[in-house]
């Protein structure tokens, strides 16, 4: 019979609170807890930093996908009682996050020699603005102090028939741009005038100046401002009536303002974007540009990985004092007979720990909620129970020996709806990730794919249709997909040499009960801020 793992005792055994998963937004919200002086316990039961957002090795991936998409088994005690008298057990297990795995290799030798020279993004692609408020967060945190980035070459839109069209990032970038005419060019120019007058007349910049040089100018965009009816319509239906023609909406509605649905059909579009929304999002973008020194773009992205960003938050919070505690599972939380409310975790090591308020990742559930009585369970529990599913979104990664363009290394492309085949009804971005930012040996590429989709049918065939667009392979992918593109270009499509698919699932709720006295510090975030960030850079449960 082999022994149990040697797991550690942990001292203290009572904590004020207790992070189950090292995700980005368990790190958060563990680095806010230590900055403002509470003691936390940092808990995972993987080997590594970074959960579902870590960046890890070939080898590591395939095994992490393969057994995150099965649920885990229940522990060995079912038992609601404890020999703690004043306590019952709550079993745990964690649900499947990931199906439909597939992983090909077509060139086995020389995959080999590189398995593990590799960081690959469990969740990519995963590029951030420059001027997104998660830098700010970072900055104003310290954490920014642990992870280094860098900036994105270029934008791209693609099309049906496999060409690229750059995403002008500036006024500049307008003038010097060749795939656009001398009309589209006058036209986006006065719709980006517009929206920086709208954006001047919003903060009253526009009168503010009394210097008399160049406030004429700054009166004359401040006059812009945008009319309250037009930024509650439709963006899309306010593009249109600015006479852009549907190239240049297409560039503004998916490649600046990032929308996922197709815009143009409301009866399949699940997510419409008003114009206030969509002005917001070219705000983001312009302020975004030029806003480091190192980065010219609007996008940026970690050295080494986003398996970097939890990372961050860890090492700021163990400066602070948290203690971390990998390759630990929790089995059970414990519960307060009396009351029904949570005291602490029950690890597998069968040591109880106590805290007063638990963030637990979104993939645990109860092992068997009709185990314990409904009369026992506190609400607080209630919605372990159940999985809230979004959705879920299909994820691709590609190892390449080529550039998508010759000329660039790090690049995004996105394929708006309907521009590959008739039924595509949501955006695909592709990320090209090179090894001048450690991700992958020098001389190697890699691609990122990612869609928002209903089930892994359409998943499958929004990324493979994508993949046939921008690549070659020993064998056809799909062979409905590479029928619909067909390649216009001489330059030659970059051959694979790996390449992964699955499926995620989408949970979008935000649990918060009772959690307060979080502070990342007195003069930087408040807990709104706190679960805000956290809620947009994961989906966290935290309990009482």
């Amino acid at each position: 019979m082999s022994e149990p793992p040697p797991y550690p005792q942990i001292e203290p055994t009572t904590f004020d609170l207790i992070a189950v998963g090292t995700g980005l937004a368990e790190c958060i919200v563990a680095a806010a807890a230590s900055a403002s002086g509470k003691t936390v316990l940092h808990l995972d039961t993987n080997p590594f930093y970074g959960s579902h957002y870590s960046s890890l090795s070939v080898p590591e991936l395939t095994s992490f996908l393969i057994s995150n998409s099965t649920a885990s088994s229940p522990p060995s005690s079912t038992s609601t009682t404890t020999d703690i008298p004043d306590y019952s057990i709550v079993n745990l297990i964690t649900q499947p996050v990931y199906s439909d795995v597939e992983i090909s290799c077509f060139y086995p030798e020389l995959m080999e020699e590189n398995l593990r020279k590799f960081n690959l993004d469990l969740c990519g692609p995963r590029v951030l603005f420059c001027a997104d408020k998660s830098i700010d967060l970072m900055l104003k945190s310290g954490a920014s102090n642990y992870v280094e980035f860098k900036s994105i070459d270029a934008s791209f839109v693609g099309d049906g028939n496999g060409k690229l069209w750059n995403v002008p990032d500036s006024r500049a970038a307008i003038f010097k741009d060749k795939s656009l005419t001398l009309m589209e060019k006058n036209q986006l120019m006065r719709f980006f005038k517009l929206v920086q007058g709208h954006l001047v007349a919003t903060v009253g910049a526009g009168t503010s100046g009394n210097d008399g040089n160049g406030n004429g100018n700054d009166e004359e965009e401040g006059k812009m401002k945008i009319s309250d009816e037009d930024l509650q319509r439709p963006f899309v239906e306010y593009l249109s009536k600015m006479r852009l023609p549907p190239k240049i909406r297409s560039i503004i509605l998916y490649a600046i303002a990032m929308a996922d649905y197709d815009q143009d059909d409301m009866g399949v579009c699940q997510n419409l974007l008003k114009t206030k929304d969509g002005i917001d999002r070219l705000a983001l973008y312009q302020s975004s540009v030029g806003r480091f020194t190192n980065a010219s773009g609007a996008l940026i992205y970690p050295i080494y990985g986003q398996g970097e960003l939890p990372q961050a938050f860890s090492r700021r919070s163990a400066v602070k004092g948290c203690i971390h505690v990998l390759r630990m599972p929790v089995t059970a939380l414990l519960m307060e007979k009396d009351s029904g409310s949570y005291k602490g975790v029950r690890l597998a090591s069968g040591q109880d720990i106590f805290s007063q308020k638990l963030v637990l990742d979104p993939s645990f559930t109860l092992a068997s909620p009709s185990a314990s009585p409904s009369d026992l369970l506190h609400e607080s529990f209630n919605f372990l129970s159940t999985r809230d599913v979004k959705g879920k979104v299909a994820r691709g990664i590609c190892i390449t020996r080529n550039s998508l363009k010759p000329d660039m290394s790090n690049l995004l492309v996105v394929y708006p709806p309907r521009s590959l085949y008739p039924e595509q009804i949501t955006s695909i971005r592709a990320l090209q990730i090179s090894g001048n930012l450690a991700v992958c040996p020098l001389g190697m590429f890699v691609l990122y794919l990612s869609a928002l989709c209903d089930d892994a049918i359409q998943g499958k065939r929004l990324l493979n249709a994508a993949m046939n667009a921008l690549l070659t392979f020993p064998d056809p992918v799909n062979s409905e997909s590479s029928s619909t593109v067909q390649s216009e270009t001489t330059e030659e499509k970059p051959s694979v040499i790996w390449s992964g698919l699955y499926m995620q699932e989408m949970s979008t709720v935000l649990h918060v009960l009772n959690f307060c006295l979080l502070l990342l510090a007195s003069h930087v975030c408040t807990r709104a801020h706190i679960c805000a960030h956290a809620h947009k850079w994961g989906v966290i449960r935290i309990l009482v």
